[in-house]
């Protein structure tokens, strides 16, 4: 209802004097929001906001209170910075441990970003294996549960108990009745409605094992916190030996819904099979999620003194993001990357909707001459983001950038980017707002030629091989209501 609509209706419905105060509350509202939402916000994001606030100003100013503010509350975020700090002291305050004068300066100032914004260091001596299908990943993490020795960390956004999953719970299950430590961590608001979660939850309860939900919303329990800052996570590590990392969530590539059964629909993940120094990063990163949950550092379990060789290996370093940091972690380094570029460019994400800095990196450097390439879904699972994904291929094509779309009905859900001949990332962040600002994340920083050539390889073969390049001239000739719709849904994208 706009200002003249609700002075009209308190006129009929209330005393001649309440019009006044209704008015005079309608107006202090937006210009109050005018001048205190924009402060040290992105200007889409506050664009958005204030939009919300000037078409339904009291509704809008509602939700604002309720939603605003994209961080975690201030014990949370304390919680994160003591285990920053102890990581740190513990590395000697080193961005790059080992050799890496023969790094470039790009590449050297990302590890310094990196660990300024992260507190993780690059560390030489990695093995990475990359795991394209899901349910072998399911069975490698199942057969490294069956083998633990001391302990396992679990840590996933969406999580069930189905056909495809039960082994890995079972397998976790005997290794607690063994006398090893497991400790999980589920979302909570990833993982509700999902067939099989209450289920799997009597199964933990009925077990007694160390787990926790991710960011709770149970207010009659205490536990409460702005509900859209979710943990998004993927990491699964075993004894400090070897962990798992990447896109997949702990469900059935369909997510076990009958409508996607119905539809076809099975999600494409691609997930890292890490060895060496990055796992002991990896379990810092559950480390400080557990403490956050519970108030326990897992002391016994979490080595923050780094064994690392001086030389060999693969390069790699873990980069965590999210509210519980006091800056957006994971696109500072991915803009970074981008503007470092000198030949080739690849990002794959299924939920892209790029922030002013991002937009303009790709085109920017598209336009300089560097090939970059974006691989998208045909399919997704969530229209509105979807629409507003498509509101940016037109302006990409128009600045060279070459847009694939994964074949339906597979749902595209890998998160990666590829610079030039040497530098992969792989994680669970996607390309838009969520991802910047409101999800934890975790994505792993890959320096090496080989490992590259395997993601360049992969790139090809499969999901090139497997997807359709846009068409500019047939995508501009799609109907002006689905151009309608995108517009407005990029309008929101900021507040998705």
């Amino acid at each position: 209802m706009d200002t003249a609509g609700l002075v009209q209706w308190a006129q009929s419905q209330l005393p001649g004097w309440t019009a006044f105060v209704v008015l005079g509350l309608d107006l202090t509202i937006r210009v109050i929001a005018l001048g205190t939402i924009p402060y040290r916000r992105k200007p889409e994001v506050a664009l958005g906001w204030l939009m919300l606030i000037f078409l339904f100003p009291f509704l809008g100013l509602l939700v604002f209170l309720f939603l605003g503010s994209p961080k975690l509350p201030l014990r949370r975020r304390e919680k994160q910075h003591e285990i920053n700090e102890l990581v740190k002291e513990a590395t000697g305050h080193r961005a790059i441990i080992g050799e890496h004068e023969h790094l470039e300066l790009p590449l050297a100032t990302s590890a310094q970003l990196n660990y300024e914004l992260g507190a993780l260091p690059m560390v030489h001596g990695n093995d990475l294996e990359l795991i394209p299908d899901s349910m072998e990943c399911l069975r490698q993490m199942t057969e490294a549960a069956e083998a633990a020795q001391d302990y396992v960390h679990f840590e996933f956004y969406i999580v069930t108990l189905d056909d495809s999953t039960r082994a890995l719970f079972d397998a976790l299950i005997a290794a607690h009745r063994r006398g090893v430590r497991v400790h999980i961590l589920i979302d909570h608001v990833g993982s509700l409605g999902y067939p099989g979660y209450r289920h799997l939850v009597r199964m933990l309860d009925e077990a007694d094992l160390s787990w926790r939900r991710s960011l709770p919303i149970r207010p009659w329990k205490g536990e409460y916190q702005r509900p859209d800052l979710r943990n998004h996570r993927k990491i699964f590590v075993v004894d400090g030996e070897v962990a798992f990392t990447g896109s997949q969530n702990v469900i059935h590539p369909s997510y076990s819904k009958r409508s996607n059964v119905r539809r076809g629909l099975l999600w494409k993940d691609l997930m890292v099979r890490c060895r060496g120094p990055v796992v002991d990063e990896l379990n810092a990163v559950f480390a400080s999620d557990w403490y956050s949950e519970t108030d326990e550092i897992l002391f016994d379990e979490f080595q923050r003194e780094l064994d690392v060789p001086e030389r060999g290996g693969i390069l790699a370093q873990v980069v965590p993001s999210g509210p519980g940091f006091e800056q957006e972690n994971n696109i500072q380094l991915f803009t970074h990357l981008i503007y470092n570029a000198n030949h080739s460019i690849v990002v794959c994400s299924p939920y892209f909707v790029p922030d002013t800095a991002l937009l303009t990196a790709l085109k920017t450097e598209s336009q300089s001459g560097v090939d970059v390439r974006l691989y998208v879904g045909a399919s997704s699972d969530h229209w509105v983001t979807a629409k507003a994904q498509e509101s940016y291929y037109d302006e990409l094509v128009e600045a060279g950038v070459t847009i694939y779309q994964y074949h339906a009905p597979t749902v595209l859900h890998s998160k990666f980017m590829i610079v030039d001949d040497q530098v992969t990332i792989i994680g669970s962040s996607n390309m838009d707002q969520r991802s910047f600002s409101m999800n934890h994340e975790v994505s792993l920083l890959i320096i090496d030629s080989a490992f590259t050539e395997r993601m360049h390889r992969l790139e090809h073969e499969d999901y090139r091989a497997n997807s359709a390049q846009l068409n500019p001239k047939v995508w501009r000739r799609r109907s002006v209501l689905r151009k309608y719709a995108e517009s407005v849904c990029r309008l929101t994208s900021s507040l998705l």
